[in-house]
């Protein structure tokens, strides 16, 4: 290895309090001068042979930089007999930031190995350390670990944590200790959505034979008599509909064999097949009809139209539900037992989606899709709910059933006339992959669905609810978006941003909102929170000539929920916009489309796509539970990406927005009593006052239309003193005993996504 990058690496690896006199062998590593290495294949590490660690507590702390927006980092220990998986430390690394984890030596390491990436790149460290922790401190930042990020004992008491993983423990016949430091380790454990999936699925394994009994015993007596008499015969529970256009005919056998091993075994099978399927097509259809008295074949030979094959099998089903499965797709053994299940508990339900997978060419499960609950704007700017959807038949005919002209977009259509109207309350998620999509096979027709009926089907559904609101392509294949109308005239947005100080800070935000804000009537409303600053004293001067402006004195402690109520008590508009005082606007129309979104009589609040200074990701909403309380979805990641299915480009329903730069109607805010000054002066309080608003009957959104740079929290700093720990840790407890349940179970994410981590990797 070259001087310079062993230079570099002594500089990084304090190991000891004295300067490092390590030996270290790289592999796959070169390096490129000022600290950087090239990986020049994947798993690249280094192997430190000298002056290393003794045993005990230690923290391992380590900062890159990256072509990636988060690395998995892992440290090998070596006691003697070589390396094992069981001697490792995983961390995960976000570009730029520092990462840290316990690391516990029984014995002094005879060798480290430290692979600081996964994939061949450039990278550098700019830092990686050791540091000595005593026991007692060490357990302390432990407990906090599974307190604050794991899934299960998040925002617990540590004493109810220590109760019940000493019970744990005990039933696993695992000694305390070890089960402890398993569950802390697991919190750093991140499977990728796309490369981990199969390692994920080996940890979540299907129910047992004798589970499977006992669950179709529970929905037989909680469904009791599920039909009525049709024809001297029974009513089947579900029709699954069969569109069969010209499959592959050992991949349709694969789908039919799907239905047959169902668990739950009250179903019909209604098949219709387009005239011009080739011969072998039909023997297999035959063979499987004759064979099982629920397949219901559609008579043949019939000429009609291909469009209208769906349609017609369609008219067979004769079920109290209705679902529909691709002609080379699988369903899950268990998948209709779950529809069972969900209706058992809930009989009003009138719609069911699940999650799903993608079966390659090679017959692999890949590509994940793990949905939200309902989310009705989504469902506006892409058909995200997919497969498996099971439709109540009588609500299903009253819609109109399948239209025959929508093509590759049927399913959508039925999609938006079945729900409109429709109370969320009756649409429910199963959070399980029930259905399989055939990759490369063009099993699923909608697949193939083209942008020109897509958009026709979306303006028809929008041209209900506002005819004068328009629908264009999306910033993804298959994704749209609604320009929802202004109120003419447009109302009066008095936008609020609380300062102190830091002109340098503010000039900038200000400037930017005059400048290129286009929105044509709004008011800035800057609070000053005792500036002393003379050039910040001078620029607020100098905002008052300008008949936009108004400059509002706070001559209190800060309190950032008081001080946006103060400010909102003198508001004139009947559109309120909060902004943190580090908040650049990026495109003109950025207000536009925040307010016209929040105009819509069911919005609340409504949140915008936020940047770091350097383009990657800062805010992308707001999912509840991630950390402690919340987190940011899909932070960090580069800025034009796409995100978890596509969600970072498109138009949705979220639980929380961040009031870095939030808009909703004046009305709305004083509905709820706008935000807690007692319990939440400093943190939450935006994600409280989301939660008020979804209580109170309205739904919050993220546009990915309104874009803005956020330098986050430059004028306040972090929370690092004794007293602003002690204030967020009562802020927690509040946010606890306010929102315990809605902070574990988020319906605009999904349970099967971690929560300790902001970019939707498994759980």
């Amino acid at each position: 290895m070259q001087l310079e990058g062993i230079d570099r690496l002594r500089r990084c690896l304090g190991l000891l309090r004295e300067p490092v006199k390590c030996v270290a062998v790289c592999h796959s590593l070169e390096p490129l001068g000022q600290g950087s290495w090239n990986a020049l294949r994947d798993n690249p590490h280094m192997i430190l042979r000298d002056d290393l660690p003794w045993a005990g507590w230690h923290m391992l702390e380590l900062a890159l930089s990256h072509e990636r927006h988060v690395s998995t980092a892992c440290l090998w220990v070596d006691y003697g007999s070589g390396f094992s998986e069981a001697d490792s430390f995983l961390l995960q690394v976000k570009s730029g930031r520092m990462a840290k984890r316990l690391v516990y030596f029984p014995k002094r390491p005879k060798r480290l190995r430290l692979c600081p990436v996964r994939h061949a790149g450039q990278f550098s460290i700019e830092a990686f350390r050791l540091a000595w922790l005593s026991p007692w401190f060490a357990h302390k930042r432990l407990l906090r670990r599974l307190c604050g990020a794991h899934p299960q004992w998040r925002g617990r008491d540590v004493g109810e944590v220590l109760a019940g993983l000493r019970d744990e423990a005990g039933e696993v016949g695992v000694p305390f200790r070890e089960w402890l430091w398993y569950q802390y380790d697991q919190t750093f454990r991140r499977r990728c959505t796309q490369a981990d999936y199969a390692v994920w699925l080996a940890h979540h394994p299907i129910s047992d034979e004798r589970g499977i009994r006992r669950r179709i015993r529970e929905v037989d007596g909680a469904l009791g008599a599920v039909g009525e008499p049709v024809d001297g015969s029974t009513r089947p529970f579900c029709s699954v509909i069969l569109p069969v256009i010209d499959p592959d005919p050992p991949l349709l056998i694969e789908c039919l064999d799907s239905v047959l091993s169902q668990h739950f075994q009250d179903w019909e099978l209604c098949i219709a097949v387009a005239a011009s399927a080739p011969l072998a097509v039909y023997r297999v259809l035959d063979e499987y009809a004759n064979r099982e008295a629920r397949i219901r074949l559609m008579p043949q030979p019939e000429r009609v139209p291909v469009d209208d094959i769906p349609g017609r099998a369609m008219a067979m089903a004769q079920g109290r539900f209705v679902a529909m499965l691709g002609q080379e797709d699988c369903l899950t053994a268990e998948a209709l037992l779950c529809v069972a299940e969900l209706i058992a508990a809930h009989p009003d339900v009138l719609l069911i989606y699940s999650d799903e997978d993608c079966l390659n060419v090679s017959g692999e499960r890949v590509a994940p899709c793990f949905k939200p609950a309902w989310n009705p704007d989504l469902a506006l700017s892409r058909d995200y709910v997919g497969h498996l959807t099971v439709f109540e038949r009588r609500r299903l005919l009253a819609v109109g059933g399948l239209r025959a002209h929508c093509g590759g977009g049927v399913m959508h259509d039925l999609l938006l006339r079945f729900v409109r109207d429709l109370p969320g309350s009756r649409i429910h998620h199963v959070p399980r992959v029930l259905y399989h999509r055939r990759l490369g096979q063009g099993g699923s027709r909608c697949e193939n669905e083209s942008h020109d009926v897509g958009l026709r089907v979306v303006s028809e559904a929008v041209a209900l609810m506002s005819p004068l609101a328009r629908v264009e392509p999306g910033r993804v294949v298959r994704g749209y978006r609604v320009r929802w109308p202004l109120p003419d005239p447009a109302p009066l947005v008095s936008l609020v941003i609380p300062t102190r100080d830091r002109v340098d800070v503010l000039r900038p935000c200000v400037d930017a909102l005059l400048a290129r804000t286009r929105y044509p009537n709004f008011e800035v409303l800057v609070v000053d929170n005792a500036s002393r600053c003379p050039r910040t004293l001078a620029y607020l001067s100098h905002l008052r000539r300008d008949h936009r402006v108004r400059v509002l004195g706070w001559h209190r402690p800060f309190n950032f929920s008081a001080i946006n109520n103060f400010a909102v008590g003198h508001a004139r508009g009947t559109v309120i916009g909060l902004l943190n005082n580090d908040i650049e606007p990026i495109n003109g129309d950025w207000l536009e489309e925040m307010v016209s979104q929040a105009c819509r009589p069911e919005i609340g609040c409504v949140g915008a796509k936020l940047y770091y200074p350097g383009g990657r990701i800062q805010h992308g909403g707001v999912i509840l539970g991630m950390g402690v309380i919340a987190g940011h979805a899909h932070r960090h990641l580069p800025g034009d990406a796409a995100g978890y299915c596509d969600r970072l480009q498109l138009v949705q329903n979220l639980s929380a927005v961040t009031a870095a730069c939030l808009v909703m109607r004046r009305e709305v805010f004083d509905e709820v009593g706008g935000f807690d000054e007692c319990n939440l002066p400093v943190a939450f309080n935006d994600v409280d006052l989301c939660l008020k608003v979804r209580e109170a009957g309205y739904r919050s959104l993220w546009t990915p239309y309104a874009e803005a740079y956020h330098h986050e929290s430059a004028s306040r700093g972090e929370e690092k003193t004794p007293e602003k720990r002690r204030r967020l840790e009562r802020e927690i407890a509040y946010m606890r005993r306010r929102w315990g349940r809605e902070l574990d179970h988020d319906p605009a994410y999904n349970p099967n996504l971690t929560l300790a981590h902001e970019d939707f990797s498994l759980r």
